[in-house]
């Protein structure tokens, strides 16, 4: 099987999780997590994970790109790292234009007066209506932090299983805190999971990429 035809592969299979958690997961956790573990600080500690990740990702980019500039090499740390900032980067502006695409309502009601399932029984998609009230999904933070996780794991595989559980551990921490539906989690992770993906085969094959002629 070829690498196009594994991501289209876990493109349906994403699909079709999504589709699932849409009609039958969604609202029953999202009642679970409001009734019985929402009230629990250390699942929203969890969705900090990533909040340094972009700032820290420009820092990076910036530092090996001047560093590369400057005539010198990169060792496969440094790589990376430059590959980690980009696909987070990447993964945060596709994941903006995704919840303006989709306009999907939050499971409750947290910022400022947004309508929600919770309290207002809504859950659905609004396409391209835009504003932070109806921008659930995607996951924000589980397409930044599988954007990074993404290239670790094919970088130094050897330590996946610290990779997968910082990655379930965002997951819960989302939607145990009520912050995002289910399928939100999974369309996020899928949005990280491709750009690192991508940005790593990108530079894996960068030398069948002829800038000149």
């Amino acid at each position: 099987m070829t690498t196009i035809q594994k991501w289209f592969g876990s493109l349906v299979a994403m699909t079709a999780a999504v589709v699932i958690g849409y009609q039958w997961l969604d609202r029953p956790i999202a009642l679970f997590a409001h009734r019985d573990i929402a009230r629990h600080a250390v699942l929203s500690e969890l969705t900090h994970i990533p909040d340094p990740a972009l700032p820290v990702a420009i820092v990076i980019f910036v530092a090996v790109g001047l560093w590369v500039m400057s005539g010198r090499t990169l060792a496969k740390p440094a790589t990376a790292a430059v590959l980690c900032a980009m696909s987070a980067m990447i993964a945060e502006v596709t994941k903006s234009i995704l919840k303006y695409a989709f306009g999907r309502t939050w499971p409750e009601t947290w910022l400022g007066d947004n309508p929600s399932f919770i309290r207002d029984g809504v859950n659905g998609f609004n396409f391209f209506h835009g504003g932070p009230a109806y921008a659930s999904f995607p996951s924000g933070h589980l397409a930044v932090t599988a954007g990074v996780v993404s290239v670790l794991w094919i970088v130094y595989p050897r330590w996946r299983a610290i990779y997968a559980l910082a990655l379930l551990a965002v997951a819960l921490g989302l939607i145990g805190s009520n912050y995002h539906f289910f399928s939100d989690v999974i369309a996020g992770a899928f949005v990280g999971a491709s750009t690192g993906w991508m940005v790593t085969v990108l530079w894996q094959r960068r030398d069948a990429m002829p800038l000149d002629g």
